[in-house]
């Protein structure tokens, strides 16, 4: 379950974000830490992702996520791109990573694999589409044990 804290987090995130060319693709508030962790995945927009924006982003988010106190106490911030085997879950990531390569396994043998490479097209309540090399491929969803971002593919 997402912390309480994660919508105002999301809130005061986006627009920063947003201003930079960036998107919040990930927010997790890690309690069980001492001091709590906040870590932000932002991915660049326009190209790769790189250590430049994960800074620009921190140094205009960490003031801001200040000034407006909405973590009491002190916390760790971090802030990443989305790793290159991020695994997808949210609707928000299956929209956001529309367009890129991904990597999906199987609990069991669907047309005798388990494991589909292809461009992500879309997931609805019934199965996941993928592109591979401009042919259509309908994963059903109740098969898909996992999906994540694959920069392996060329």
């Amino acid at each position: 379950m997402a912390h309480p804290l994660i919508s105002q987090i999301m809130t005061c995130a986006e627009p920063i974000a947003a201003a930079l060319g960036l998107e919040v693709v990930d927010v997790v508030f890690q309690t069980n830490k001492k001091p709590p962790v906040l870590r932000i995945d932002v991915r660049n927009l326009s190209q790769e992702t790189g250590l430049e924006d994960c800074e620009r982003f921190s140094r205009q988010f960490d003031p801001e996520l200040e000034a407006q106190n909405i973590i009491p106490g002190a916390y760790v911030l971090e802030v990443s791109s989305p790793g290159t085997d991020r695994t997808l879950s949210t609707d928000r990531e299956f929209i956001a990573f529309r367009g890129f390569p991904v990597r999906v396994k199987t609990y069991s043998p669907y047309k005798d694999h388990k494991e589909w490479c292809g461009t992500l097209k879309e997931r609805d309540e019934t199965a996941i589409y993928l592109n591979q090399k401009g042919k259509a491929i309908a994963i059903p969803w109740e098969l898909v044990a996992k999906v994540q971002l694959d920069d392996h593919q060329a």
